[in-house]
């Protein structure tokens, strides 16, 4: 199957990626008059899965697109794992706001930000009920491989893996085959919902080998919150799909989605966006009627 998204023509004939969603096209927006930053998602979307940053990549989104626009990233991850993919040198000065685990630690302009935990929402109780149900669920579970660094507790969220967080790149990829055609995740996460009907929460997978656990409404439309300022909220991420930890920004009111599948897809779908604010403004100049003095 290729990677390259679908594309549809326009009149202009400029082409713009389905992964964009389409009613802002039919808006008509004229975006180069507006103030705009653009949010993107990490794994998948700026990096390979839990890789670092392409030198090319960091590139064209620091000497290109922030000429135009401010940007900034949202991850499910910590800081510590964000830094690892984006740099550490740096990282507050190249992105206005930078969104560790899905905003609930937040930082505009290297500025740390108001948080909440999830076990202040959630109580102490539940919280050691859900631990205790999945370190008993992974326990019986059969997979080709088991390591380590099974559940992470992060500041609004945990982060579940049944097979490990300390796999090897080329273990990540054999078990993210696996979990496609066995539903591991998926299987996990409905035994959750069965046990703890009662617990307002989401479960949010992403990445290759772990799924997300945090209260209703902390998935990444969090982030949002913080954000001031500007007109239009574009964002970008992989994992759009119902299930998948960007579907709930991407469909919000308050972003234009774009949904990519590679690095190297972010960086064609914002060329695309670029050129068509750009033909956009263009013809904006033009009705402006000249005037004699």
């Amino acid at each position: 199957m290729s990677n390259s998204s679908p594309v549809l023509s326009l009149s202009h004939n400029v082409t713009i990626c389905t992964g964009i969603k389409f009613d802002y096209w039919k808006k008509g927006n004229s975006r180069m008059s507006k103030k705009i930053i653009c949010l993107f998602d990490i794994d998948g979307t700026l990096t390979e899965p839990r890789q670092p940053i392409k030198s090319n990549v960091e590139k064209f989104l620091l000497t290109v697109v922030k000429k135009d626009f401010d940007i900034a990233v949202v991850g499910g991850s910590d800081l510590n794992k964000i830094k690892e993919q984006l740099g550490v040198e740096g990282l507050f000065e190249k992105y206005k706001y930078v969104f560790a685990e899905n905003g609930l630690v937040a930082f505009n302009e290297g500025k740390l930000l108001p948080s909440e935990t999830i076990q202040s929402m959630i109580g102490e109780d539940a919280l050691q009920d859900l631990i205790n149900f999945s370190l008993r669920y992974i326990s019986e579970l059969q997979l080709p491989f088991k390591r380590g660094t099974f559940i992470e507790f992060r500041t609004g969220m945990l982060n579940i893996s049944p097979v490990g967080r300390n796999c090897t790149k080329e273990e990540r990829e054999q078990f993210y085959e696996y979990d496609i055609e066995n539903q591991v995740r998926q299987k996990f996460i409905q035994a959750l919902k069965k046990e703890f009907p009662n617990l307002a929460l989401t479960y949010s997978i992403g990445g290759q080998i772990s799924f997300d656990v945090f209260p209703v409404g902390w998935d990444k439309t969090y982030c949002l919150r913080h954000i001031q300022g500007y007109e239009e909220i574009h964002f970008f991420g992989d994992k759009t799909a119902v299930g998948g930890n960007d579907h709930e920004i991407y469909e919000s009111d308050l972003t234009v989605g774009h949904r990519v599948t590679s690095p190297e897809d972010t960086i064609n779908q914002l060329k695309i966006l670029m050129t068509l604010i750009k033909e956009s403004k263009e013809k904006e100049q033009m009705k402006i009627p000249m005037q004699c003095i």
